[in-house]
This record gives C-alpha cells, sequence and structure tokens, in this order.
C-alpha cells in the first residue's frame, strides 16, 4: 500500500483507547491466473481469511450489497459490541471480492458507500469511522452534528 495508505490508517488506529483498538491483519491475494476463475480466487482466500480470525469474533463483511449505516448506527452498533465483549473482525474482501458461502456466514454486512473504492481507501475510511464512531460513544468533540 502506498505510504499515504499506512499514515492514514495509522493515524486513526492510534487514537483509539486500549479497550477499543484498530488491529490490521493483510491477506496475500490470490492471483487470478490460467484456469482460476473469479470463484475460486474467492474460495482459496476465504480459507486465507478464515485462517486469520480470532476465534469467536464477530465477523463484518464490507459488501457493496451491505446495510448502509449512519456513523451514529455504527456508533451503537459499537456500543452493542463493546458491551458483548466479543472481538469484532471487518473484512475487507480481494479484487474480486468476498466469497458468498463466507459472505452469507457472516454476523452483518455492511458498506461504506455507493462507490467504488480502493481496498486501501477502504482501510483508511473504516478507521477513521470507528474513531469516530467512538468519539460519539465518549462525547468526544471530534464528531460534531
Amino acid at each position: 500500500m502506498p505510504a499515504w495508505i499506512e499514515s492514514g490508517f495509522g493515524e486513526y488506529a492510534k487514537r483509539m483507547p486500549p479497550d477499543c483498538r484498530i488491529g490490521l491483519k493483510e491477506i496475500k491475494p490470490v492471483e487470478r491466473s490460467g484456469s482460476k476463475t473469479a470463484e475460486t480466487v474467492m474460495a482459496l482466500e476465504r480459507t486465507k481469511i478464515e485462517a486469520a480470525l480470532p476465534k469467536s469474533s464477530r465477523i463484518v463483511v464490507l459488501d457493496e450489497r451491505g446495510k448502509d449505516l449512519t456513523t451514529m448506527q455504527l456508533s451503537q452498533l459499537l456500543t452493542q459490541w463493546q458491551q458483548d465483549g466479543r472481538d469484532v473482525s471487518f473484512v475487507i474482501g480481494g479484487a474480486d471480492g468476498l466469497d458468498a458461502e463466507f459472505k452469507g456466514r457472516a454476523d452483518l454486512a455492511i458498506r461504506l458507500s455507493s462507490l467504488t473504492l480502493p481496498h486501501g481507501m477502504v482501510r483508511v475510511l473504516l478507521a477513521e469511522q470507528l474513531y469516530r464512531a467512538w468519539s460519539i460513544t465518549q462525547n468526544h468533540p471530534y464528531h460534531r452534528v
């Protein structure tokens, strides 16, 4: 990823408090070559993603057909998730998207935008929105209505 993406994600991740940390696990994408169809690639990536996820974590996939949340709604979910005590794993798919079976098993599917966004940008936007949602729960002045 370009330095500005790493820097942007890092900025919001470091702002989060210890009890609401943001971590990042990158999965090397599967190359789509030869006889590998998009479905094959997504299935192979699903296996890698599942292996990287913490056991019993809440799975939230980012998908263009996911629920369109406001920042206030995300802050309410964040509060619920913190009370629940389970880790939350946000999953951004590869170039071909996420495997349909994996998406079907997710606890929630959300979208950040109706626009098609580059993966790096999604990473930064998600981190910023999580920080903003947390700031709302704390009555922090970062989020102004």
